[in-house]
């Protein structure tokens, strides 16, 4: 009996979430952390996984990658976080295929930042490919859309203005101390973390506040003393953070910790107090606002502050979505002739196994059977017939993966 066994297919997907459904909390439970990131590696590759890349930042959680369905990767980002499947079907995403690939440029180029024109992303992007690949997780098509995406967001940032003008939530946040803060000049400042966005926050509040009495704390005392030093700050240990905070008027926590570190519990407070967390997840437990006189500001609302700056980023999408369509176009010709030709080599021997089949058949059983004239016109019709479905799959219409997938099972053919 011949087999009639179908190869399994694997797709192309994007799943995770965003700051677009997922509050800062949800996002929270979903964050990976390096270590996190290496077991979901890990655990990807014991699964059978032959291409994923990873990234987690305070605004998302996101997988790339091939999977016959798309939650053996949702289960990979729930396995190795502290959220559940149940919370990521209320606020997650998946896209399948070219859906996939067309969030993917729009992330990377900064289009679906939570500050629009933000490139951030895009580094984390290189980063997540590169662990990959150490790991032997990246296949030639992974490769090359991570290319184009680079390719994309360099073009985007040096062919228009969608990055012009300072706007990030580092910056907001110091816009929003500067508008609520009177004499923020005179006014004790304490910063705990030095990450990222703690020394672009550093650097801004120094820029804009002319203040002198700005405190720095972190975990890692030399980070902080680091910092401290090209912008000559104040830099105590991670075990006076009780006392410094008691001392400060505003605090500033962008640290990368899993679990609060600040909370009423460690605040004695003799006057009022502004905390902003920019942490994800969050930082700074709300009880803290039980209180009198602390007001606690979380990331979430500094990334909704609109400005002149970021209404005239929104004039230069346009030129930014004819970027991607330009390099996705070209992306989009290499993958289907690189997906539909092993398939068609594939229908090409069949056809041709059938041809001889039927020759050989024929010449025993036709007397004076010309062999070499059936040779050409079969020959000749092989090459129509594979030609029709090379066109079909070649077409901005067809949905190459399920045309591949149905010649494949009607031929019963397995593509090398």
């Amino acid at each position: 009996m011949e087999n009639t066994n179908v190869p399994k297919h694997l797709y192309f997907y994007s799943v995770g979430l965003s700051y677009k459904k997922a509050d800062a909390e949800v996002r929270g439970q979903f964050s990976l952390d390096a270590a996190a990131k290496t077991r979901l590696l890990e655990q990807a590759k014991n699964d059978g996984i032959e291409s994923l890349i990873v990234t987690s930042t305070c605004n998302r959680t996101e997988i790339y990658g091939f999977a016959e369905h798309p939650f053996q990767l949702i289960k990979l980002i729930c396995d190795n976080s502290n959220g559940s499947v149940d919370a990521f079907q209320k606020v997650g995403f998946v896209y399948k295929n070219q859906e996939a690939i067309n969030h993917m440029f729009r992330v990377g180029t900064g289009l679906d930042s939570q500050i629009l024109g933000d490139f951030e992303i895009i580094s984390q992007i290189k980063t997540s490919f590169t662990h990959s690949k150490s790991m032997g997780l990246t296949n030639t098509f992974m490769e090359r859309l991570v290319n184009a995406v680079i390719q994309a967001s360099k073009r985007i940032k040096n062919e228009t203005e969608i990055s012009s003008g300072a706007t990030s939530v580092s910056f907001a946040s110091v816009q929003y101390i500067l508008k609520n803060v009177e004499d923020i000049g005179n006014k004790n400042i304490l910063l705990f973390g030095t990450g990222k966005i703690g020394r672009n926050t550093c650097e801004n509040l120094v820029k804009h506040t002319k203040n002198e009495h700005i405190t720095l704390i972190n975990r890692t005392k030399d980070k902080a003393e680091k910092l401290a030093g090209k912008l000559n700050l104040i830099v105590k240990d991670y075990s006076e953070l009780h006392l410094e905070l008691q001392k400060a008027d505003v605090v500033v926590v962008a640290t990368g910790a899993q679990n609060p570190t600040v909370d009423k519990a460690i605040l004695n407070l003799k006057k009022p107090l502004l905390i902003l967390d920019l942490s994800i997840p969050k930082n700074v437990n709300e009880n803290v606002e039980e209180l009198e006189g602390v007001t606690l500001i979380h990331m979430d609302y500094l990334s909704q502050l609109t400005d002149e700056t970021l209404e005239n980023r929104k004039l230069h999408i346009p030129a930014a979505e004819a970027i991607i369509e330009e390099i996705k176009e070209e992306f989009v010709i290499w993958m289907k002739g690189r997906k539909f030709a092993p398939t068609i080599n594939a229908l090409k021997d069949k056809l041709n196994a059938i041809k001889n089949s039927e020759l050989d058949f024929q010449s025993k059983k036709i007397a004076d059977f010309n062999e070499e004239q059936a040779e050409i016109i079969s020959n000749r019709i092989i090459q129509k017939i594979t030609t029709h479905f090379a066109n079909h799959l070649k077409d901005d219409e067809t949905m190459v993966d399920e045309s591949i997938e149905w010649i494949e099972k009607v031929f019963k053919i397995k593509a090398s």
